[in-house]
């Protein structure tokens, strides 16, 4: 009976398989924004570096998706306590303002071509349209896990099943990454 114990002690203090394969894809998202940042500052260190500010619109940016995470986790603790008012609104409105995050991101390459930096013009301005692109399009899937969090909340009884659970927590986590990994850009944008 002991050995019973033991074995259902270790199975509920190991993580989920699925949040594992994500913490591990997050890890190597990581990976390839570092070697992305790595890559700029050797590159800057190269010579023939046009200097310039980042548009206002990038802050902005920050403040939208910050704001979408905010509403995100709210959305999730509305989840967990059962009000689904709450629950479904918060949730609606971490997808609105996660759509305005890219509206806003594709502004803001605008506004660099208008001071400017187009794509081709400088190796400055080609890193932070492949850098904040490429982490544009992972906001995409977050968008994309959204949407089906979303059609669950509002197709289904709401009900708080460990699968749902687990569902919801998939999608904070990756959005509450993305968030973060975008204002680590920003500031490395900034500072370097």
């Amino acid at each position: 009976m002991n050995a019973t114990l033991a074995t259902t002690d270790y199975r509920r203090s190991r993580m989920h398989p699925k949040k594992f394969a994500l913490l591990i894809a997050c890890a190597s998202i990581l990976m390839m924004f570092a070697a992305f940042t790595s890559a700029y500052i050797v590159r800057q260190a190269a010579g023939n570096w046009l200097e310039f500010r980042l548009p206002d619109l990038f802050y902005l940016n920050t403040g939208v998706i910050l704001l979408s995470s905010l509403s995100l986790h709210s959305s999730y603790l509305a989840f967990k306590r059962g009000k689904t008012l709450m629950y479904r609104l918060f949730l609606v409105g971490a997808l609105i303002l996660g759509l305005a995050f890219l509206v806003l991101q594709y502004q803001g390459w605008q506004a660099l071509t208008a001071i400017g930096v187009e794509l081709t013009t400088n190796p400055s301005g080609s890193f932070v349209y492949v850098i904040s692109g490429v982490h544009a399009a992972h906001i995409l899937g977050g968008i994309a896990a959204l949407l089906v969090a979303i059609l669950h909340a509002f197709a289904l009884q709401h009900r708080v099943t460990p699968a749902r659970k687990l569902r919801f927590e998939l999608t904070l986590i990756y959005w509450h990454f993305v968030d973060l990994l975008w204002v680590y850009l920003l500031v490395f944008f900034t500072f370097s």
